[in-house]
């Protein structure tokens, strides 16, 4: 596909100290992992980063409900009440579609061989280019909890995470955009199994509703080990939330896409509306967003 920059010839093993060992391909993966349910998500503790809290874990392995507005037409003013479980013991994240444009070796391109993926804040591209992708300010929490041992912290597992930009466009694929990196990274969950990255608002683009893409790995040293995935699932982020953000300048094209797809007629949310994977969010476009889920393996 791409080119590799000079200056990953060293790729993530030089970041890690030599933890880290090369990848090959995750396309012996699938059928590891098995679609479940996965449950409400943790508050986010705004501004811009979200720190760890007993609460969020204690909170993930709580039986509750709440209830979320999420989109269930085009229209502006349709919407529709779903129930969302918190997270529980047995109930996991569901497994979904890497998609086109995962950039880890599977399809074309693999970041997680370049030395510098492993960083919070994934707004700029990094190695030979330091193009920042411009939008929103969003901040994305994800605490991990292990299914296997009553929901406890997942410390020290991996996330990549990788989403498009404000026009629906990704990083290394799309034309114009293959020697960028920006909006992908790495990050290690800590002692209470949370991690953050500092982003951009994603984009909309037809046939899909707005979302973030990410990958959990068990170690950050699995993080370039093929068929070491715990997990591949997707971020579905809140109608008003969107809302707020496409009508700001600079998201016009993603104002014209959002209504046409809903939460019900996604190809990936779709089999039930997305409440498994949708964020809890808040914040606004002055002050940027929040968005937090609790993620089950």
């Amino acid at each position: 596909m791409t080119t590799p920059h000079p200056d990953h010839d060293r790729g993530l093993e030089f970041d890690l100290s030599t933890l880290l060992s090369r990848r090959r391909s995750l396309g012996l993966l699938f059928g590891a992992g098995t679609a479940a349910a996965l449950a409400a998500c943790t508050p986010g503790t705004g501004g811009g980063s979200a720190s760890p809290s007993s609460t969020a874990t204690a909170s993930a392995t709580a039986t509750a409900t709440e209830t979320t507005t999420a989109a269930a037409s085009p229209s502006a003013s349709a919407t529709s009440t779903v129930t969302r479980a918190f997270a529980e013991c047995g109930v996991e994240i569901p497994e979904e579609t890497l998609g086109p444009y995962p950039g880890d070796g599977s399809n074309g391109p693999n970041v997680l061989e370049a030395s510098g993926v492993v960083r919070r804040d994934i707004r700029s591209s990094f190695g030979t280019s330091t193009t920042k992708a411009e939008g929103v300010p969003l901040t994305v929490t994800l605490t991990l909890l292990d299914n296997a041992n009553g929901c406890a912290p997942l410390a020290g597992a991996a996330v990549y995470a990788w989403h498009c930009d404000k026009d629906g466009k990704y990083s290394l694929y799309d034309s114009g955009l293959e020697n960028e990196n920006y909006l992908r990274g790495v990050q290690e969950a800590d002692a209470n199994g949370q991690l953050t990255f500092s982003t951009i608002y994603p984009g909309a683009y037809n046939g899909r509703w707005p979302h973030i893409h990410f990958e959990v790995f068990e170690s950050m040293s699995n993080t370039t080990a093929a068929g070491q995935v715990l997990t591949v699932s997707q971020i579905a982020l809140t109608e008003k939330a969107c809302k707020e953000v496409y009508a700001t300048a600079g998201y016009e094209s993603s104002a014209k896409n959002f209504p046409n797809t809903t939460l019900t007629s996604d190809n990936v949310f779709g089999d039930d509306g997305g409440i498994y994977q949708l964020a809890t969010m808040s914040g606004s476009v002055a002050g940027g967003y929040t968005a937090a889920l609790n993620v089950t393996v």
